[in-house]
């Protein structure tokens, strides 16, 4: 159910890039129990004038290494659960391949099941 996108300055490796992908979908099945073969990630890659951050927000320093993940999801998970998610994905991003935790910026949309269609024109989760 999750589609993860994510947004980093061009540069990485094919290598790097799989195993962000990885890494992020090891989090969602392990924390959320995403169903296995469950894996849909987009990569955006910009040039320095069209990923524009702010070098330190909420006491947290970025540079170049900034990883965005905008990561759309089936609603009703808890604050708690949501938190060890993020852990997860940064433990797993710094293990493999090397961001640096502070670089690792994660965003949840929340939606509900029937706003998700998988092929066919079929609302799967109705």
């Amino acid at each position: 159910m999750p589609l993860v996108r994510v947004s980093l300055l061009k540069g990485r490796s094919a290598a790097a890039k799989r195993a962000i992908a990885d890494g992020v979908y090891d989090a969602l099945r392990a924390v959320f129990s995403v169903p296995e073969d469950d894996k849909f990630v987009v990569f955006h890659e910009h040039d320095a004038d069209g990923f524009i951050f702010e070098p330190s927000y909420l006491g947290v320093a970025h540079d170049d290494g900034l990883v965005i993940l905008q990561i759309a999801i089936s609603d009703g998970r808890t604050v708690e659960l949501k938190q060890a998610f993020y852990r997860s994905v940064v433990e797993r991003l710094q293990a493999d391949p090397g961001v640096e935790p502070r670089n690792v910026f994660i965003n949840l949309i929340e939606v509900r099941k029937e706003n998700w269609s998988f092929g066919d024109g079929v609302a799967q989760y109705v």
